[in-house]
C-alpha cells in the first residue's frame, strides 16, 4: 500500500510539519545497478566501519551501538534535504497517529532553517496558537538550552513530555528581542475542518489535511446547500497557515470544486515514476465564485490544492505568497527500526509549473491588518438644505414621509443613532456566531469581493 503526504516536515507528538508524504509498505530504490559493484563505495563503507568501532572502542564514555547507527542513518539523510530523515520506531508511530487527526505535543509545525527551528504555522486551538506563536518564528532555546547544534529531530523529542507538563521556548522574532513563552503540552486533537455562513457566503476553514478532511468539506458544502439553497453566492476556502498533510485528500478537496482536468502530476528520478492525478468532474457548487485564502504558512498539500484552482481559473487566490515547498516525500516502513523518510518526487500545478522555494503568488495581493472603524465627519448632506427638492420615487427622500433604505432619519441627537453593521448583532452570522471576519481583514476583503461579483452577476442576469 502506498500513501502519499505533503507536509514540511512532520514531527508528531510534541508538533508537526506536514510533508507531502507517500506512506509505503515497499519502495525501490533509484541507483545506479551498477553501484553495489563501486570499489569507491566499499572502501567508503570500510571508513564507516572503521570510525564505528574507534567511537565504540576510545569515546570518552560507553555509547550504545543503536543509537550510533540511527544517528549514522539520520545524519545521511538529512544531509540531502530539509525534509528526508529517520524516523525510529517511536516517531514512525507518532507520525501515523498524527495524521488520523489526534497526537500529544504543542501543536506546532516546524522546519530547520540557519541551524534553528522555524514556525511554519501553530495548529488552530493548540497549546502553540494560544500561546500567540506565529508563522516565521525562530524557536532558539528550549527550556533555556540553545537550539543551535541540535538537530530537527532532537529539538523535537526534546518539546515532546508529559501531558499538562511545560516546556520554555525561547523565541526570536523580525525586529524583536528574543522573549520566552511558556507551554503546556496537551493532547492535541486537530478538527481540520471548520465552516461558517457569513450571510450568504460560506467560509470552509482547512487547518490540515488529514483523514476526515475530505468528508469535513463536503458535510460543510452540504449545511451551506441546506440552509441557503440558491441564496448562496460564494465559498471561501482558509488555507492560511495550512501545513499540509495527505496528497490524497488535498486532491480529493480540489476534485470538490473542479468538473475537469489535472488536479496535480508527480515527478520522480525516472521518467517512468510520473503519476496524473485527475478530477472526476463533479463540482459541488457548481461554478459558484470561490476565493482561496493563502500566506506564508500555506504549504505543501494546501498548495497543491491552491494552484489547481488558481491554474483552472476556478478560484481567485487573496493573501500573500505561500511557503514554497514542492517536494514528495515517501514513507519506507523498516520493519521494527521504525521508517525511512525520503524525498522521491517534485509535484507541479495543472499548468506545469513546480512552487518549489518559490511558492504561490496570490492573484491579489492582500496583507494581514487590523480593522479599524473611523467615525466620519458630521456633514449635512442635501436633504438638509433649506428647500432641497423632495425625492419623487418610491423609498423617500426629504420631506417625502418616507426615509430611505440604509439611511438614518435626522433627529436631534445623532451620536444615538447606530450605523448599519455595528453594535451587539453586527459580527453574527445566519447561524448567530460570532462572524470570523470581524477581525480577520484578509478573510473580510473575500467576502466583501465575493458580496460584490455576486452583486454583479445579478445585475447582468437581470
Amino acid at each position: 500500500m502506498m500513501r502519499h503526504f505533503m507536509m514540511a516536515t512532520a514531527m508528531a507528538v510534541a508538533l508537526v510539519f506536514a510533508p507531502l508524504f507517500v506512506s509505503a509498505q515497499t519502495a525501490g530504490t533509484a541507483g545506479n545497478s551498477g553501484a553495489g559493484n563501486n570499489a569507491e563505495t566499499y572502501r567508503a563503507l570500510s571508513l564507516f566501519g572503521d570510525v564505528f568501532s574507534k567511537v565504540k572502542e576510545d569515546y570518552v564514555e560507553p555509547v550504545d551501538d543503536d543509537k550510533l547507527i540511527e544517528s549514522a542513518i539520520n545524519g545521511m539523510l538529512t544531509s540531502l534535504d530539509p525534509h528526508s530523515s529517520y524516523l525510529n520506531a517511536k516517531s514512525f508511530r507518532d507520525m501515523q497517529i498524527q495524521t488520523r487527526g489526534e497526537f500529544g505535543g504543542l501543536g506546532i509545525e516546524v522546519t530547520m532553517e540557519n541551524g534553528f527551528v522555524k514556525v511554519v504555522s501553530p495548529i488552530d486551538d493548540t497549546p502553540a496558537a494560544q500561546a500567540g506563536l506565529k508563522p516565521g518564528d525562530f524557536i532558539v532555546g528550549l527550556d533555556g538550552e540553545p537550539v543551535l547544534g541540535m538537530t530537527l529531530e532532537d529539538a523535537v523529542e526534546k518539546m515532546r513530555g508529559p501531558v499538562n507538563s511545560t516546556i520554555k521556548l525561547t523565541i526570536r522574532r523580525e525586529k524583536q528581542e528574543p522573549f520566552d513563552v511558556t507551554l503546556k503540552r496537551a493532547t492535541i486533537k486537530i478538527q481540520s475542518v471548520r465552516s461558517q455562513i457569513m450571510d450568504n457566503v460560506g467560509y470552509i476553514r482547512i487547518s490540515s489535511f488529514s483523514e476526515q478532511t475530505d468528508e469535513g468539506v463536503k458535510a460543510a458544502m452540504k449545511k451551506f446547500k441546506d440552509t441557503l439553497g440558491k441564496k448562496l453566492s460564494g465559498i471561501v476556502l482558509d488555507l492560511r497557515n495550512n501545513p499540509g498533510g495527505l496528497l490524497d485528500q488535498a486532491v480529493a478537496v480540489s476534485d470538490d470544486f473542479l468538473d475537469r482536468g489535472e488536479i496535480v502530476s508527480t515527478r520522480g528520478r525516472r521518467p517512468e515514476d510520473v503519476q496524473r492525478f485527475n478530477s472526476h468532474g463533479h463540482d459541488l457548487v457548481a461554478g459558484i465564485p470561490m476565493v482561496v485564502l493563502i500566506n506564508g504558512g500555506s504549504a505543501s498539500a494546501s498548495e497543491i490544492v491552491a494552484g489547481a484552482l488558481q491554474d483552472h481559473h476556478r478560484a481567485v487566490l487573496l493573501g500573500t505568497r505561500s511557503f514554497g515547498k514542492g517536494s514528495v516525500q515517501t514513507i519506507v516502513p523498516l520493519g521494527s527500526h521504525g521508517a525511512m523518510r525520503l524525498t522521491t518526487a517534485r509535484y507541479y500545478t495543472p499548468s506545469g509549473r513546480s512552487i518549489q522555494a518559490r511558492g504561490i503568488e496570490p492573484d491579489i495581493l492582500v496583507d494581514q491588518a487590523k480593522i479599524e472603524r473611523v467615525a466620519e465627519p458630521d456633514i449635512r448632506s442635501e436633504r438638509d438644505l433649506k428647500g432641497a427638492l423632495t425625492n419623487d420615487t418610491p423609498g423617500g427622500g426629504p420631506n417625502s414621509g418616507e426615509t430611505p433604505k440604509g439611511e438614518t432619519a435626522p433627529s436631534g441627537d445623532q451620536s444615538k443613532a447606530k450605523p448599519e453593521g455595528t453594535g451587539d448583532d453586527a459580527n453574527k452570522d445566519a447561524n448567530g456566531d460570532k462572524a470570523l471576519d470581524a477581525q480577520d481583514y484578509q478573510l473580510a476583503r473575500a467576502v466583501d469581493l465575493l458580496r460584490g461579483m455576486a452583486l454583479f452577476q445579478a445585475k447582468v442576469t437581470n
